[in-house]
């Protein structure tokens, strides 16, 4: 058979799908698109029930509110892509806040040491468990299960259980929550490190050998290793660099919240996970950008805001975001079963 005639059944077969096949064949191609939609949607709505959502001032706070969502859910998408689960962000950050806060506060250390010890306690923590993923071959979700647990007691016992205000610490741990701008559209530093660290780690996924091995693992580990790519070397990469972005996230954290507490986090896990997922990544690893990811925090975070302007109370937002992930998991599982 031609080219050309190989090309024309092509066509008509494309002709012949229905408007909803060839809705599914774009969304497999264009992971992003779905939550793009759907954060344009979403301000759609809240915006004709409030204008408030929408105004400048309101747009300007959602981004700055996201920031360390957005932070944590780069580390969160490397661990997803490759197929895994990290339930230790919260729990690695506040380790990370902690050590830098305390370092600076009780031993002195000037400001810029402080921070680069915290985001090392950030890195080694990312480390351990990526070894004990790759070397005892334990399933992710069990290791930050436990790793979950052990920072969050390392760190209580570390700083006694106690805050420390931004006041008593030096100025660059708080330099992330400066803000700057017009009145009605002020940002701060921390929103300016996201969008970086967002185009430097986005333009290592898609530009890279490194990150062509990172989808690879998370599409077929065994092809991937009978391919060359050794498997668990990127694995423990993958680990070690989400443990890096965290330790970055504590710091953006203790210039958005203006103090260092052992319980900043809340809910941040399920809330990177959330951002993650919406964000059009797959649960089943292989598949999914980090621009999906972004918008899926600022989803995550517009719908929190705009059900919070509403009166809406916090029960019926955790349902809301609930439903989200269950939807976004559905959907991610239709657009899989796409047919060539």
């Amino acid at each position: 058979m031609s080219s050309s005639t190989s090309a024309a059944a092509a066509e008509f077969a494309r002709r012949r799908q229905a408007p909803l096949q060839r809705l599914q064949h774009v969304l497999h191609g264009r992971p992003w698109l779905s939550p793009l939609l759907l954060l344009v949607l979403t301000y759609a709505i809240f915006g004709a029930v409030d204008s408030r959502v929408t105004a400048t001032n309101a747009i300007a706070v959602n981004l700055q509110q996201t920031a360390v969502i957005a932070c944590l859910a780069i580390g969160q998408t490397l661990i997803i892509l490759t197929a895994g689960i990290d339930l230790a962000v919260g729990a690695t950050t506040v380790l990370s806040m902690m050590v830098m806060a305390s370092v600076a506060t009780e031993q002195g250390l000037p400001g810029p040491l402080a921070i680069l010890i915290g985001i090392a306690f950030g890195v080694l923590a990312g480390y351990l468990n990526g070894l004990l993923i790759t070397k005892i071959n334990l399933p992710p979700f069990i290791v930050t299960l436990g790793t979950l647990s052990i920072f969050t007691a390392i760190a209580l016992l570390y700083s006694g259980g106690s805050s420390i205000i931004a006041d008593d610490m030096p100025a660059s741990l708080n330099f992330l929550g400066e803000s700057f701008g017009p009145r009605s559209f002020r940002l701060t530093v921390g929103v300016v490190v996201v969008v970086v660290l967002y185009l430097i780690v986005g333009f290592v996924l898609s530009q890279t050998a490194w990150g062509r091995h990172v989808y690879a693992v998370g599409d077929d580990p065994e092809s991937a290793r009978l391919s060359g790519v050794a498997s668990q070397r990127v694995l423990l990469s993958v680990y070690t660099l989400a443990g890096l972005i965290y330790g970055i996230g504590a710091w953006m954290l203790i210039g958005r919240s203006g103090a260092a507490t052992p319980n900043a986090v809340g809910n941040i896990n399920l809330e990177t996970i959330t951002a993650v997922v919406i964000g059009g990544t797959s649960l089943f690893g292989g598949r999914g950008t980090l621009v999906g990811t972004l918008l899926g925090a600022l989803i995550v975070n517009t719908f929190g805001q705009g059900l919070s302007i509403l009166g809406v109370s916090p029960q019926w937002k955790l349902l809301a975001i609930g439903v989200l992930v269950i939807v976004a998991v559905a959907v991610d599982q239709w657009i899989r079963r796409v047919k060539a």
